[in-house]
Protein backbone atom coordinates (compact mmCIF):
# COMPACT_ATOMS: atom_id res chain seq x y z
CA UNK A 1 0.00 0.00 0.00
CA UNK A 2 1.53 3.30 -1.06
CA UNK A 3 1.75 6.40 1.13
CA UNK A 4 -0.69 9.14 0.14
CA UNK A 5 0.31 12.80 0.36
CA UNK A 6 -2.17 14.37 2.79
CA UNK A 7 -2.70 17.76 4.39
CA UNK A 8 -4.68 18.23 7.59
CA UNK A 9 -6.54 21.50 8.18
CA UNK A 10 -6.93 21.74 11.96
CA UNK A 11 -9.58 23.90 13.58
CA UNK A 12 -7.53 25.91 16.03
CA UNK A 13 -10.39 26.33 18.51
CA UNK A 14 -10.65 22.55 18.94
CA UNK A 15 -8.92 20.76 21.78
CA UNK A 16 -5.39 19.78 20.64
CA UNK A 17 -6.27 16.13 21.30
CA UNK A 18 -8.35 16.16 18.10
CA UNK A 19 -5.26 16.93 16.04
CA UNK A 20 -3.24 14.39 17.99
CA UNK A 21 -5.70 11.60 17.21
CA UNK A 22 -5.57 12.40 13.47
CA UNK A 23 -1.78 12.47 13.52
CA UNK A 24 -1.54 9.21 15.49
CA UNK A 25 -3.89 7.44 13.09
CA UNK A 26 -2.59 8.76 9.77
CA UNK A 27 1.10 9.67 10.08
CA UNK A 28 2.46 6.11 10.47
CA UNK A 29 0.88 5.08 7.16
CA UNK A 30 0.79 8.16 4.94
CA UNK A 31 2.67 11.41 4.28
CA UNK A 32 0.90 13.89 6.53
CA UNK A 33 1.53 17.61 6.81
CA UNK A 34 -0.32 20.06 9.06
CA UNK A 35 -1.48 23.24 7.38
CA UNK A 36 0.36 26.31 8.66
CA UNK A 37 -1.39 29.61 7.91
CA UNK A 38 1.93 31.47 8.26
CA UNK A 39 3.38 29.68 5.23
CA UNK A 40 2.53 30.22 1.54
CA UNK A 41 -0.68 28.42 0.65
CA UNK A 42 0.25 27.18 -2.83
CA UNK A 43 3.37 25.29 -1.84
CA UNK A 44 1.60 23.53 1.05
CA UNK A 45 -1.07 22.12 -1.30
CA UNK A 46 1.33 21.15 -4.10
CA UNK A 47 0.94 17.46 -5.01
CA UNK A 48 -1.53 16.89 -2.15
CA UNK A 49 -3.90 14.00 -2.90
CA UNK A 50 -6.18 14.15 0.16
CA UNK A 51 -7.33 17.08 2.31
CA UNK A 52 -8.56 16.41 5.84
CA UNK A 53 -10.80 19.35 6.78
CA UNK A 54 -11.84 19.70 10.44
CA UNK A 55 -15.62 19.98 10.46
CA UNK A 56 -15.61 21.13 6.85
CA UNK A 57 -15.23 24.67 8.16
CA UNK A 58 -11.51 25.33 7.72
CA UNK A 59 -11.13 24.84 3.98
CA UNK A 60 -11.53 27.97 1.85
CA UNK A 61 -12.11 28.41 -1.86
CA UNK A 62 -8.49 29.55 -2.12
CA UNK A 63 -7.35 26.26 -0.58
CA UNK A 64 -9.59 24.32 -2.94
CA UNK A 65 -8.17 26.24 -5.89
CA UNK A 66 -4.65 25.44 -4.71
CA UNK A 67 -5.35 21.72 -4.20
CA UNK A 68 -5.01 20.98 -7.91
CA UNK A 69 -3.94 17.36 -7.43
CA UNK A 70 -6.39 16.42 -4.68
CA UNK A 71 -8.79 13.55 -5.27
CA UNK A 72 -10.53 13.45 -1.89
CA UNK A 73 -11.76 16.22 0.40
CA UNK A 74 -12.43 14.42 3.68
CA UNK A 75 -14.60 16.27 6.19
CA UNK A 76 -13.55 15.33 9.72
CA UNK A 77 -17.06 15.81 11.05
CA UNK A 78 -20.70 15.02 10.31
CA UNK A 79 -22.72 18.16 9.53
CA UNK A 80 -22.68 19.65 6.04
CA UNK A 81 -24.44 22.96 6.65
CA UNK A 82 -21.12 24.86 6.54
CA UNK A 83 -19.68 22.89 3.63
CA UNK A 84 -19.64 24.22 0.07
CA UNK A 85 -20.06 20.86 -1.63
CA UNK A 86 -21.01 22.45 -4.94
CA UNK A 87 -17.68 24.26 -5.14
CA UNK A 88 -15.79 21.12 -4.13
CA UNK A 89 -17.56 19.17 -6.86
CA UNK A 90 -16.70 21.87 -9.37
CA UNK A 91 -13.06 21.20 -8.55
CA UNK A 92 -13.49 17.48 -9.15
CA UNK A 93 -13.04 16.38 -5.54
CA UNK A 94 -14.71 13.35 -4.04
CA UNK A 95 -16.27 14.62 -0.80
CA UNK A 96 -16.77 12.37 2.23
CA UNK A 97 -17.73 12.94 5.84
CA UNK A 98 -17.74 10.99 9.11
CA UNK A 99 -21.38 9.89 9.55
CA UNK A 100 -23.34 10.20 12.76
CA UNK A 101 -22.61 6.66 13.90
CA UNK A 102 -19.11 7.80 14.91
CA UNK A 103 -20.36 10.53 17.27
CA UNK A 104 -23.69 9.00 18.30
CA UNK A 105 -22.66 7.83 21.77
CA UNK A 106 -21.08 11.17 22.62
CA UNK A 107 -24.18 13.13 21.56
CA UNK A 108 -26.56 10.73 23.28
CA UNK A 109 -24.67 10.82 26.56
CA UNK A 110 -24.66 14.62 26.54
CA UNK A 111 -28.39 14.74 25.79
CA UNK A 112 -29.03 12.29 28.65
CA UNK A 113 -26.90 14.45 30.94
CA UNK A 114 -29.02 17.54 30.13
CA UNK A 115 -32.22 15.58 30.78
CA UNK A 116 -30.99 14.42 34.19
CA UNK A 117 -29.65 17.83 35.16
CA UNK A 118 -32.92 19.52 34.25
CA UNK A 119 -35.05 16.87 35.94
CA UNK A 120 -33.11 17.29 39.19
CA UNK A 121 -32.70 21.08 39.04
CA UNK A 122 -28.93 20.82 39.07
CA UNK A 123 -28.14 24.55 38.99
CA UNK A 124 -30.54 25.38 41.81
CA UNK A 125 -29.19 22.46 43.85
CA UNK A 126 -25.68 23.83 43.45
CA UNK A 127 -26.80 27.28 44.56
CA UNK A 128 -28.54 25.82 47.61
CA UNK A 129 -25.48 23.76 48.50
CA UNK A 130 -23.32 26.88 48.47
CA UNK A 131 -25.93 28.62 50.66
CA UNK A 132 -26.23 25.67 53.11
CA UNK A 133 -29.90 25.17 52.18
CA UNK A 134 -31.01 21.57 52.66
CA UNK A 135 -33.72 19.44 51.00
CA UNK A 136 -34.56 21.88 48.21
CA UNK A 137 -35.49 21.89 45.36
CA UNK A 138 -37.80 18.99 44.57
CA UNK A 139 -36.66 16.95 41.58
CA UNK A 140 -38.57 14.93 38.99
CA UNK A 141 -38.09 11.22 38.36
CA UNK A 142 -37.88 10.21 34.71
CA UNK A 143 -39.93 7.01 34.88
CA UNK A 144 -43.00 7.32 32.59
CA UNK A 145 -41.85 10.72 31.24
CA UNK A 146 -42.10 11.04 27.45
CA UNK A 147 -38.91 11.60 25.50
CA UNK A 148 -39.76 13.01 22.07
CA UNK A 149 -37.11 12.42 19.43
CA UNK A 150 -37.20 14.56 16.30
CA UNK A 151 -35.21 12.41 13.92
CA UNK A 152 -34.54 8.77 14.75
CA UNK A 153 -31.08 8.23 13.32
CA UNK A 154 -28.20 6.65 15.15
CA UNK A 155 -27.70 9.31 17.86
CA UNK A 156 -31.41 9.34 18.68
CA UNK A 157 -31.47 5.54 18.81
CA UNK A 158 -28.51 5.48 21.20
CA UNK A 159 -30.23 8.10 23.37
CA UNK A 160 -33.45 6.07 23.32
CA UNK A 161 -31.60 3.01 24.62
CA UNK A 162 -30.15 5.02 27.49
CA UNK A 163 -33.48 6.67 28.26
CA UNK A 164 -35.12 3.24 28.35
CA UNK A 165 -32.94 2.35 31.34
CA UNK A 166 -34.67 5.22 33.16
CA UNK A 167 -38.07 3.83 32.09
CA UNK A 168 -38.85 6.79 29.87
CA UNK A 169 -41.43 6.45 27.10
CA UNK A 170 -40.06 6.96 23.60
CA UNK A 171 -42.02 8.90 20.96
CA UNK A 172 -40.09 9.42 17.73
CA UNK A 173 -40.43 10.50 14.13
CA UNK A 174 -38.23 10.16 11.06
CA UNK A 175 -38.57 10.80 7.34
CA UNK A 176 -37.43 7.25 6.53
CA UNK A 177 -38.65 3.80 7.41
CA UNK A 178 -36.76 2.53 10.46
CA UNK A 179 -35.49 -1.03 10.33
CA UNK A 180 -37.80 -3.50 12.05
CA UNK A 181 -35.01 -5.00 14.17
CA UNK A 182 -34.23 -1.57 15.64
CA UNK A 183 -37.89 -0.95 16.45
CA UNK A 184 -38.16 -4.40 18.01
CA UNK A 185 -35.17 -3.72 20.23
CA UNK A 186 -36.03 -0.18 21.37
CA UNK A 187 -39.82 -0.60 21.28
CA UNK A 188 -40.88 3.03 21.07
CA UNK A 189 -44.40 3.71 22.29
CA UNK A 190 -44.91 5.80 19.15
CA UNK A 191 -42.99 5.81 15.86
CA UNK A 192 -44.24 8.22 13.25
CA UNK A 193 -43.35 10.16 10.13
CA UNK A 194 -42.61 13.85 9.55
CA UNK A 195 -46.38 14.44 9.44
CA UNK A 196 -46.51 13.49 13.13
CA UNK A 197 -44.08 16.16 14.33
CA UNK A 198 -46.77 18.28 16.00
CA UNK A 199 -48.04 15.23 17.89
CA UNK A 200 -44.58 14.39 19.24
CA UNK A 201 -43.91 18.03 20.17
CA UNK A 202 -47.20 18.30 22.06
CA UNK A 203 -46.78 15.04 24.00
CA UNK A 204 -43.10 15.26 25.00
CA UNK A 205 -41.84 16.06 28.48
CA UNK A 206 -38.35 16.31 26.99
CA UNK A 207 -37.97 17.05 23.27
CA UNK A 208 -34.57 16.20 21.77
CA UNK A 209 -33.48 17.20 18.25
CA UNK A 210 -31.44 14.87 16.05
CA UNK A 211 -31.55 16.41 12.58
CA UNK A 212 -29.18 17.78 9.97
CA UNK A 213 -29.58 21.50 9.32
CA UNK A 214 -30.84 22.40 5.86
CA UNK A 215 -33.46 24.65 4.27
CA UNK A 216 -36.26 22.28 5.29
CA UNK A 217 -35.20 21.85 8.93
CA UNK A 218 -34.16 25.43 9.73
CA UNK A 219 -36.44 26.69 12.57
CA UNK A 220 -38.38 23.42 12.47
CA UNK A 221 -39.07 24.12 16.14
CA UNK A 222 -40.63 27.55 15.66
CA UNK A 223 -42.80 29.78 17.84
CA UNK A 224 -45.95 27.83 16.95
CA UNK A 225 -44.46 24.50 17.96
CA UNK A 226 -42.85 25.89 21.11
CA UNK A 227 -46.32 27.14 22.11
CA UNK A 228 -47.66 23.60 21.60
CA UNK A 229 -45.28 22.06 24.16
CA UNK A 230 -46.52 20.99 27.56
CA UNK A 231 -46.13 23.56 30.34
CA UNK A 232 -42.81 22.69 31.98
CA UNK A 233 -41.50 20.63 29.06
CA UNK A 234 -37.80 20.92 28.21
CA UNK A 235 -35.93 21.29 24.92
CA UNK A 236 -32.69 19.40 24.26
CA UNK A 237 -30.46 20.28 21.30
CA UNK A 238 -27.12 18.64 20.52
CA UNK A 239 -27.52 19.00 16.75
CA UNK A 240 -27.58 22.51 15.25
CA UNK A 241 -28.72 25.74 16.87
CA UNK A 242 -30.74 27.01 13.91
CA UNK A 243 -33.11 24.04 14.11
CA UNK A 244 -34.84 26.19 16.75
CA UNK A 245 -36.23 29.69 16.43
CA UNK A 246 -33.99 30.88 19.23
CA UNK A 247 -35.82 34.18 19.77
CA UNK A 248 -39.06 32.28 20.38
CA UNK A 249 -37.29 29.77 22.63
CA UNK A 250 -35.64 32.53 24.67
CA UNK A 251 -38.98 34.27 25.16
CA UNK A 252 -40.62 31.03 26.29
CA UNK A 253 -37.81 30.32 28.74
CA UNK A 254 -37.84 33.83 30.16
CA UNK A 255 -41.62 33.87 30.65
CA UNK A 256 -41.65 30.35 32.11
CA UNK A 257 -43.65 28.66 29.35
CA UNK A 258 -40.81 26.22 28.77
CA UNK A 259 -39.57 24.25 31.74
CA UNK A 260 -35.95 24.39 30.67
CA UNK A 261 -33.41 23.76 27.94
CA UNK A 262 -30.21 21.77 27.55
CA UNK A 263 -28.31 23.27 24.64
CA UNK A 264 -24.91 22.45 23.19
CA UNK A 265 -25.34 24.56 20.06
CA UNK A 266 -26.55 27.98 18.96
CA UNK A 267 -27.18 29.54 15.58
CA UNK A 268 -24.29 31.97 16.15
CA UNK A 269 -21.26 30.48 17.86
CA UNK A 270 -19.91 31.25 20.31
CA UNK A 271 -23.19 32.29 21.90
CA UNK A 272 -23.36 35.50 23.91
CA UNK A 273 -23.06 34.31 27.55
CA UNK A 274 -24.38 37.63 28.88
CA UNK A 275 -27.88 37.15 27.47
CA UNK A 276 -30.50 37.05 30.25
CA UNK A 277 -31.78 33.65 29.13
CA UNK A 278 -28.40 32.05 29.87
CA UNK A 279 -28.56 33.29 33.46
CA UNK A 280 -31.65 31.17 34.17
CA UNK A 281 -31.05 28.15 36.44
CA UNK A 282 -33.12 25.93 34.12
CA UNK A 283 -30.96 26.65 31.06
CA UNK A 284 -27.85 24.51 30.62
CA UNK A 285 -25.53 25.73 27.88
CA UNK A 286 -22.31 24.00 26.84
CA UNK A 287 -19.88 25.28 24.16
CA UNK A 288 -20.52 22.77 21.35
CA UNK A 289 -18.75 19.99 23.25
CA UNK A 290 -21.24 17.13 22.95
CA UNK A 291 -19.18 15.50 20.21
CA UNK A 292 -15.84 16.37 21.80
CA UNK A 293 -14.93 13.04 23.37
CA UNK A 294 -11.90 10.80 23.17
CA UNK A 295 -13.78 8.02 21.40
CA UNK A 296 -15.40 10.35 18.87
CA UNK A 297 -12.00 11.83 18.00
CA UNK A 298 -10.51 8.34 17.55
CA UNK A 299 -13.49 7.16 15.51
CA UNK A 300 -13.25 10.06 13.09
CA UNK A 301 -9.48 9.70 12.80
CA UNK A 302 -10.00 6.06 11.85
CA UNK A 303 -12.46 7.09 9.12
CA UNK A 304 -9.75 9.36 7.71
CA UNK A 305 -7.23 6.51 7.77
CA UNK A 306 -9.64 4.07 6.14
CA UNK A 307 -10.38 6.44 3.28
CA UNK A 308 -6.70 7.24 2.80
CA UNK A 309 -6.01 3.53 2.60
CA UNK A 310 -8.74 3.15 0.03
CA UNK A 311 -7.40 6.02 -2.06
CA UNK A 312 -3.95 4.43 -1.96
CA UNK A 313 -5.46 1.25 -3.43
CA UNK A 314 -7.62 3.08 -5.99
CA UNK A 315 -10.78 2.00 -4.20
CA UNK A 316 -13.96 4.04 -3.78
CA UNK A 317 -13.78 5.98 -0.47
CA UNK A 318 -16.52 5.45 2.09
CA UNK A 319 -19.29 7.84 3.16
CA UNK A 320 -19.51 10.00 0.06
CA UNK A 321 -21.74 13.07 0.36
CA UNK A 322 -21.19 14.52 -3.11
CA UNK A 323 -23.49 12.14 -5.00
Amino acid sequence: MRRVRTIYLPLLTLDPDWQEEVVKAVAPHHELVIYDESKPLAEQFAEIEVVLDSGGTVGTHEMMDAAKDARLWQIVGTGLDHVDIAYMKSKGFIVCNCPGMFSAAALAESAMMYILMLAHNYAECGKNFRSSVLYKPMGTELGSKVLGLVGFGVSAQVLARRARSFEMKIHAIDIRQIEEEILSEIQPEFMGSADDLDKVVAEADFLSLHLHLNDETRHIIDARRIAMMKPGACLINVARGALIDEAAMHEALLNGTLGGAGLDVSSIEPADPTLPVYQLPNVIMTPHTSGCTDSCARNRAQVCLENLNRISQDLEPLYRVDE
